[in-house]
């Protein structure tokens, strides 16, 4: 009987810190979500401001701006200029283990201004657009990092919670300088969510690239006078595209070939003697992305030699595929189901549907639903530089519903709902989700062990080599 009692004892002992531990997370994740509430109309307020500044790589100083002053109206220390970068900065609070950063984007994309609206017609002519939500991500992780904050300032929460404003995330990826500048390095745990038209734990690869830019140079003299005196720096280029185009019948199917013509002589009497062309070479691994790099590079010298051109190419950036973290998937997942699905209004839907048609798209409407965790397949979308902090850091993943189901990215169908209640819809989802997965983290050092654990085991990539150029990043 004495051996049964101590055994009570000793289960007790186990099972009551555990449920009074369990309670006071779910007390935790309670209070986040009315945190992420009640700032739910400042959060709108600082989205829709980025969305109206709609500000493209490099050049987002209002946007940053708004995040920086959302960041230090709540209490954190904001370091700007990062990595050389002046619209690149860090927001923390807190002291102590653990650290956990989480991402926020804020570029726009070029040319796909869009009003309010479900059909199409631009705010300003020419202008740029959220078609990717980066409004929308920042301004959520931000929300998700002060949900936080509030809980460490309680002391209900122990460590450091860091938010990181990672600008030019369109094209040349600044994320690798502030990954090169070491500033990841201190991080426990990485959060990261990315605005879709699904709401999913974050259980899928990316794809590796490289960008580069080729420089043909030739002579110039009258195309019709004398054009055997000139030699066409066009042609050349022309010769580059064309054996790229005939490379594509030999790349695994996995692979990608993109590329920009941004200069190709100026008057067509002329004899072009300059050329000048942005390639961006995509596949599932970097390994795989310096086959394609190193036949492009012949293709462009061949081109030369056919033309009796120069020439000259010049890394622009590249980025790593993301590392997989399943362990911290699931502990996403199950916030998610906990959160339950985004309900939208007939309204919302009829808009919705009406961008689709206008898009030439099916009618599906929005997709509210919490999708299942789903298997890790190779690689199939876009690139992302989040995949350099997934090399260097455990990063946990996901994404959340803020357009119409099946409509185009990076256009204007998107930036229809970035500015307006489908997406602020979303970006509140996000940060709630985001912010009850990071109270598991800090109330539970097992799991960010296994976390860890998982990055370890399935590290391919064993060391990181940033690629890219000495110097701070510039398009030109």
């Amino acid at each position: 009987m004495k051996k049964v009692a101590q055994l009570i004892l000793s289960v007790s002992l186990f099972i009551v810190p555990f449920v009074l531990g369990a309670q006071s997370v779910k007390t935790i994740k309670k209070d986040i979500q009315a945190s992420v509430e009640a700032q739910k109309e400042n959060m709108i307020q600082t989205s829709d401001a980025i969305w109206e500044a709609a500000e493209t790589s490099l050049v987002e100083y209002k946007s940053s701006k708004q995040l920086m002053d959302y960041a230090r109206e709540n209490g954190f220390e904001v370091t700007e200029n990062v990595a050389d970068i002046p619209t690149a900065f860090m927001a923390k609070y807190g002291s102590g283990s653990p650290v956990i950063g989480i991402l926020g984007e804020f570029d726009a994309n070029a040319g796909i201004s869009q009003k309010r609206q479900p059909t199409r017609e631009a705010r300003v002519e020419g202008g740029a657009g959220h078609g990717c939500g980066h409004n929308l991500f920042g301004t959520a992780s931000l929300g998700a990092a002060v949900a936080i904050k509030e809980q460490i300032e309680k002391g209900t929460l122990k460590g450091t919670v860091i938010f990181y404003g990672t600008p030019a995330e369109e094209t040349i990826f600044a994320k690798v300088w502030m990954a090169r500048a070491g500033v990841f390095d201190q991080l426990d745990v990485c959060m990261d969510w990315h605005p879709g038209d699904n709401n999913e734990a974050g259980t899928q690869s990316s794809k590796a690239l490289v960008d580069f830019r080729v420089k043909f140079y030739g002579s110039s003299s009258h195309a019709s006078s004398d054009p055997w005196n000139g030699k066409s720096a066009v042609d050349a280029m022309e010769l580059y595209t064309t054996g790229l185009n005939y490379y594509r019948e030999h790349i695994l199917p996995t692979s990608r070939i993109h590329y920009q013509i941004e200069k190709a002589g100026d008057v067509v009497n002329v004899v072009p003697d300059f050329a000048q062309i942005w390639t961006r070479l995509r596949e599932n691994n970097r390994e795989k992305v310096d086959v394609l790099y190193e036949r492009a590079l012949a293709i462009a010298k061949g081109a030369a030699l056919m033309t009796g051109t120069t020439y000259e190419t010049k890394l622009i950036s590249g980025i790593y595929e993301i590392q997989v973290n399943r362990t911290g998937a699931e502990v996403m997942q199950k916030n998610m189901e906990a959160l339950g699905e985004i309900t939208y209004s007939e309204e919302e839907v009829t808009y919705a549907n009406t961008i689709l048609k206008e898009a030439g798209k099916p009618q599906l409407s929005i997709d509210g639903s919490i999708h299942p965790l789903k298997e890790t397949l190779p690689a199939q979308g876009g690139s992302t530089d989040v995949g350099d902090v997934s090399q260097i850091v455990p990063t946990i993943r996901m994404s959340a519903t803020v357009a119409s189901s099946g409509g185009p990215w990076h256009s204007w169908a998107v930036v229809a709902c970035t500015g307006m209640s489908i997406g602020h819809k979303g970006m509140i989802y996000a940060a709630k989700a985001l912010a009850m997965t990071m109270a598991d983290l800090y109330k539970n050092p097992k799991l960010v062990e296994a976390v860890k654990k998982d990055f370890k085991d399935n590290k391919v990539n064993k060391t990181y080599d940033p690629r890219i150029l000495p110097g701070p990043p510039s398009l030109n």
